[in-house]
């Protein structure tokens, strides 16, 4: 019948969640705008500078004039939060992916029966791999004022750690989603 070759609500959360959390956290990991630093001394008023956890890019806005690879005078990359990001963001990345092949074929639409126990499996592949995203954005969101600025610089924080937390979010969420397969494991034996 027809109700057993149905894939359960929360697997198809699951499976949408996650992949759009890679996309953010993909996006939030290489784009050079962890934060912004604006109004320094001895600079045009619409001089901003853009720090990331791999690159520096400097842009005058009134002229589009944006340049990356910018010098690390301050020490912003030997600080403890921002190579805490480049270790965690990427193992985060390559434990999504991992996650993401176990849901595929834990998931299985194409079989009558989903395999609950690797869905679950991926599950916590994926919250785990959120988690690892969510710790290095929290952190550098804490240290976001004491990191190294130049002087007089006025600090927001930037559109890639948004993305970051948003992504992070959406991966934790959707690994839930699938990890509530356990239940059907459970219920099975």
């Amino acid at each position: 019948h027809l109700s057993s070759m149905r894939t359960p609500t929360a697997m198809i959360v699951g499976m949408v969640l996650c992949p759009c959390g890679i996309l953010l956290t993909f996006v939030g990991t290489v784009t050079p705008n962890w934060r912004q630093v604006s109004h320094m001394s001895n600079k045009p008023i619409d001089f901003v500078l853009e720090q990331g956890i791999w690159d520096i890019c400097r842009e005058q806005q009134s002229m589009h004039d944006r340049l990356c690879g910018q010098a690390d005078e301050l020490g912003y990359f030997e600080q403890v939060p921002v190579q805490v990001a480049q270790g965690m963001m990427p193992t985060s990345l390559a434990l999504t992916i991992l996650g993401l092949v176990v849901a595929a074929l834990g998931v299985r639409c194409w079989q009558k029966e989903p395999r609950h126990l690797l869905a679950g499996i991926s599950g916590l592949m994926l919250i785990l791999s959120g988690l690892l995203s969510l710790v290095p954005a929290s952190w550098y969101t804490h240290e976001l004022w004491a990191l190294p600025t130049p002087d007089g610089g006025r600090l927001v924080v930037g559109y890639s750690l948004v993305l970051n937390y948003l992504g992070s979010c959406m991966e934790i969420l959707g690994g839930l989603a699938l990890a509530l397969s356990f239940h059907h494991c459970c219920k099975e034996r």
